[in-house]
């Protein structure tokens, strides 16, 4: 199947003559699996990450299935972010650029509704866009689902995990009985697993394999670095590299935001993105990552979905992801349409599990870089600046700027002198911030040192290990949700780290099984043995009773209100 065509696929000149225009020669691993199948009719489950080609993977299908006499909506492919909306949107208008009576809209909050009231009149057959605005629209009556044919769930996961369940239900309760549903998500919890059980029948599950998941267009590297030295090892992997456009990730919002505060004191052009921006501040800031103005995004996993910027030569792991899977969704960012780019990930001693379970997903390797001194970025720099005078010197007219060397002449300085001030004008801004940056290598004495100043437990205490109970005494009042006016209460849940369990892995639970809005669910911290989750006070009793039955990733789970 791997080697099969486009052209064995049966697909119409259409689509094969657009294929061709994009620059598609064979089809992906995830389109070779997934488009016979679609093509067949069947709804299916597709599992792959940000740029293996999945939305040619179900657009080509639909393309070849809509009824181009019918103006009516026949596909709807929901997205969980504007930004992704538009992006799928357009590759599927370079798909059907060649089927000339085909329409697609995106629909998506912070843009004019009445706009896509206009567009929907003229008669649209396949709609893109977020759940919350589709709903919107369906309420409204503007958007009929009567025609539809086929249903497309883009990125499942990240919509169940931003609390866009109830709104995807009450699409899916919309939309016709029997038509072609297809599932696409880079994981698979429980509770997409329950939505295809539901709204699926019979569905074929594709997958790409962890095998097909390098990419060799992007140079992986990673730098051992205690926690505190974090952002000086940012500054100088910049001036080491010489980044021009970058996109930072960090895994929580307060982080993105403190650490755009520092780049930009350091004057750096940083702009933070993440769930807490409007619309309009999100595409302020993507206008000026875009435009230049900020060339250093400092993004959440989330909020970075959906983004697509030409040029980005490096991805930044400032924080290492929480899941394995999120780790290929960020590199992908660099390195795209025949490009290279560089990934680093900065790991504490901490995180060495975390990077190998990377490294066996992934099935590549993260080269290990040693920290550079302070001292040694300044040698590259010189030696970096005397090759860039070289090829002026070499290259470039100077006359233009003679007269101004021949008046500091005059006035009695000599050449050598000029030059030296000149390079110390260029250099010395740089030099000065990087000669204060000192990096020491994370060591056991320094990594406790630091454990203890932040509080947290070491692995076993004088008199050996402490209790659970002992230890979640200490953690219970440190979430952000505890200190809200009595409003919000914090959960013990029995599971941790050790169980192998994600925030998502909750957040769909509590979801999925009790109906609470994604939204309201607060701070989910995970520790070794047992998570603490803040969830609105009013609904802790409910959450209690119905999740102290269930279980999360196979396993038994007692909930009960943290002791303060």
């Amino acid at each position: 199947m791997s080697n099969i065509t486009f052209e064995e696929l049966g697909l119409s000149s259409a689509t094969l003559k657009a294929l061709t225009e994009m620059g598609f020669t064979q089809p992906s691993p995830i389109q070779a699996q997934a488009i016979p199948e679609l093509l067949l009719g069947k709804d299916v489950i597709g599992q792959a990450q940000t740029g293996t080609g999945k939305t040619a993977a179900f657009g080509i299908p639909l393309a070849e299935g809509i009824d181009v006499s019918n103006k009516a909506i026949q596909a709807l492919v929901l997205c969980p972010t504007r930004e992704l909306a538009v992006q799928v949107n357009n590759e599927l208008k370079k798909l059907l650029q060649f089927h000339t009576k085909l329409n697609t809209l995106a629909v998506y909050g912070g843009e004019s509704i009445d706009k896509q009231f206009r567009a929907l009149k003229r008669g649209v057959q396949i709609i893109v866009g977020t759940p919350g605005r589709v709903q919107d629209h369906l309420n409204r009556g503007t958007i009929q689902l009567d025609n539809l044919k086929m249903l497309v769930l883009d990125e499942a996961d990240e919509m169940l995990d931003m609390g866009f369940r109830e709104d995807i239900e009450a699409i899916l309760e919309h939309a016709p009985r029997g038509i072609q549903t297809i599932f696409f998500s880079a994981t698979m919890p429980k509770p997409i697993l329950e939505l295809t059980k539901k709204y699926q029948n019979d569905p074929v599950f594709v997958k790409m394999e962890a095998k097909e998941l390098t990419m060799p267009s992007i140079e992986q590297i990673y730098y051992e670095v205690n926690r505190n030295d974090k952002f000086d090892l940012l500054q100088i992997v910049i001036e080491l590299h010489q980044l021009n456009l970058m996109l930072v990730f960090c895994n929580t919002k307060r982080m993105c935001d403190e650490l755009t505060e520092k780049l930009q004191a350091a004057g750096l052009g940083a702009e933070a993105l993440h769930g807490d921006l409007s619309q309009m501040q999100r595409d302020r800031v993507m206008q000026k990552f875009r435009g230049g103005t900020a060339n250093i995004l400092v993004a959440t996993d989330v909020a970075a979905r959906g983004i697509d910027v030409k040029g980005v030569d490096a991805v930044i792991n400032y924080d290492i992801p929480q899941e394995t899977e999120q780790y290929v969704h960020r590199i992908g960012r660099t390195g795209r349409a025949g490009t290279t780019g560089k990934s680093f990930t900065f790991v504490d001693k901490r995180e060495r599990g975390k990077l190998k379970d990377i490294e066996r997903y992934t099935k590549a390797t993260v080269a290990k870089h040693e920290l550079p001194s302070g001292k040694e970025i300044m040698d590259l720099q010189r030696q970096k600046f005397l090759e860039e005078i070289r090829q002026v010197l070499d290259n470039e007219k100077l006359d233009p700027y003679t007269s101004l060397l021949e008046t500091l002449e005059t006035e009695g300085y000599d050449y050598a002198s000029i030059a030296a001030a000149l390079t110390k004008k260029v250099l010395a801004k740089n030099e000065g911030r990087m000669k204060n940056l000192q990096l020491e290598k994370p060591s056991a004495g320094r990594q406790r040192s630091e454990r203890g100043e932040r509080g947290e437990r070491s692995e076993r205490s004088p008199r050996g290990e402490r209790s659970e109970r002992g230890e979640r005494a200490s953690f219970a009042g440190k979430g952000k949700g505890a200190s809200l006016d009595g409003d919000v209460a914090r959960l013990f849940f029995n599971l941790g780290k050790k169980a192998k369990v994600s925030p998502s892995d909750f957040l769909g639970a509590i979801t999925g099984e009790t109906g609470l809005p994604g939204k309201k669910v607060g701070d989910i911290d995970i520790y070794d043995k047992f998570t603490f989750v803040d969830v609105p006070a009013e609904d802790a009793e409910k959450i209690i009773r119905i999740m102290s039955r269930r279980k999360i990733k196979g396993k038994s789970v007692n909930v009960e209100l943290a002791a303060n």
